[in-house]
């Protein structure tokens, strides 16, 4: 390999990381991956593997550079081994951009250039793949870059998220294609009117929902929210002595938000920053804040049960009514490896990040909280990355969404953007609103379009008011899931599997 070909797999990896918040050039997601095809061209299968993983490693330190500063600064991991704990996952997450690279030189060599057409199949799957295998980690899909472009990412009510990345690489594989054959000036005709008709195809499809959507909203019951940011340092969150202040804080700014008469008000997750189950000294001033502004209230707070002498502690969300009692509670399913548990951690011998808190364990109901008005799902901080949880939520009946998070963890960095930017897809993926609830920011509103009401700033203390509508109807993504995602995963598997007898084919012929 040459120098040029280390240059370019790294250029498509800074192409990558510009695409997304908190740069949002999303335009140049449409063909950051050019520089890393034309560095694969006349490669070995594992040399295009290399190129690959490196734009994977350029692209993903650039992206998720934030868990250092999560680790390190709040979670008091040692710096070493902080930085080690991003590598491994920058690493393993280049595994699937150096798969990816391998796979289409391999397809290439066989098949001729042209059908790298084909290559979004193969990166949907693993795109797919890397969502849930060993719990997922879907942050930084090459969909989430275009979270402005609302006719183009209206297909995710059908194909989810990975719809919007099949589109844009299709369009990078095009780009290269015709750069290919320019000095011959040729054109790829076939693949050209292909890739017009899908990009045609979908944005007229997203013109006609957003149009279709705006009408279906305006019929559907109202509810008025209010959003509480207190904007609690993370250093002081979980000192004892701060506890009555940081209530205080919730108590004056929920205040300011019942100055809208909202229905629900929502705080952050942990906004209570102790076991609100036994704080009979505290468990008062929080439930007076529903009374005395007669909305409902949802608080994020610690919980535990014990059975057989053991104790499981819990990341919850409880729900209590305008007049003071708790009328709900949602345990976190999915939590957070090395921040809320720590996978095979009595081997590795370390504990939890959370301070104070100890080992979280998941909860196991999908179960939707009431109001006289309908449903709403909780989904706590890392999980309103995952599609297939969300819309799990509607389909059982929620009417819209409520996440709730401490992105505090992330510092002043893009991680605090990037989060709220994936909750678009959510919301679009299943026609609902979606109401956001940061401790430190970004909170906001989102509507079922994915088109952003109302967001917050970082670092401030907010009450943040909206109003947002109970939707009742369901999308195909909502009822199937990632049945696109599969096809693709099917089509990938024959694909490759006829590239193989294809090339068995010739060797006997020969």
């Amino acid at each position: 390999m040459k120098k040029r070909d280390f240059v370019l797999s790294i250029l498509s990896g800074i192409l990558f990381v510009l695409s997304y918040p908190p740069f949002d050039f999303e335009f140049l997601a449409w063909f950051a991956f050019v520089p890393l095809f034309y560095s694969l061209r006349q490669k070995t299968t594992l040399s295009s593997f290399l190129l690959g993983f490196i734009t994977g490693i350029a692209a993903f330190l650039g992206t998720i550079y934030w868990i250092v500063v999560a680790v390190h600064t709040y979670g008091d991991v040692p710096l070493l081994l902080s930085i080690l704990i991003l590598l491994l996952l920058v690493f393993y997450i280049s595994l699937y951009f150096g798969t990816f690279a391998m796979l289409l030189r391999f397809i290439e060599r066989r098949l001729g250039p042209r059908m790298m057409i084909l290559a979004s199949f193969p990166w949907v799957c693993l795109e797919y793949l890397r969502s849930i295998f060993l719990t997922g980690f879907p942050w930084a899909l090459l969909g989430h870059s275009q979270y402005l472009n609302l006719p183009l990412i209206q297909i995710a009510d059908i194909t989810g998220v990975y719809g919007a990345s099949f589109v844009i690489l299709l369009v990078n594989v095009l780009f290269y294609l015709i750069l290919l054959q320019w000095p011959q000036k040729m054109f790829p005709y076939r693949e050209g009117v292909i890739s017009a008709i899908i990009v045609a195809s979908v944005l007229i499809y997203g013109y006609l929902r957003i149009d279709a959507v705006n009408h279906q909203i305006q019929k559907e019951p109202s509810l008025k929210v209010g959003l509480v940011q207190g904007n609690i340092d993370q250093s002081i969150k979980w000192d004892q002595s701060f506890q009555e202040e940081t209530l205080k804080i919730y108590d004056r700014l929920s205040l300011e938000a019942a100055r809208q008469s909202p229905g629900l008000l929502v705080w952050p997750e942990t906004a209570t920053p102790f076991f609100f189950q036994d704080a009979e000294q505290f468990q008062s001033m929080v439930l007076d804040i529903p009374v005395k502004t007669h909305a409902y209230l949802l608080f994020g707070s610690p919980s535990y049960r014990i059975s057989d002498t053991r104790v499981a502690n819990y990341n919850s969300a409880y729900l209590a009514s305008p007049d003071g009692k708790i009328v709900g509670k949602y345990d976190k399913i999915h939590l957070v490896p090395f921040g809320e548990y720590v996978p095979f951690g009595d081997i590795l011998k370390l504990g939890s990040l959370g301070e104070g808190i100890g080992d979280f364990k998941s909860g196991k109901e999908i179960s939707s909280l009431s109001l006289p008005q309908g449903k709403f799902g909780v989904l706590i901080c890392f999980e309103i990355i995952f599609p297939d949880l969300c819309r799990r939520f509607v389909k059982e009946g929620a009417n819209f969404l409520v996440t709730i998070t401490n992105d505090a963890w992330f510092g002043k960095t893009s991680a605090p953007y990037q989060h709220f930017a994936q909750a678009v897809f959510r919301a679009v993926e299943n026609h609902v609103f979606v109401a956001r609830a940061a401790n430190t920011g970004i909170s906001g509103f989102i509507d079922p379009k994915g088109k952003i009401l109302k967001e917050g700033g970082i670092f401030e203390e907010e009450a943040i008011n909206g109003v947002i509508r109970l939707s009742t109807g369901k999308t195909f993504y909502t009822l199937n899931g990632d049945i696109f995602a599969w096809i693709c995963s099917a089509f990938s598997v024959l694909w490759v599997g006829g590239s193989l007898l294809r090339r068995n084919s010739v060797a006997v012929s020969s």
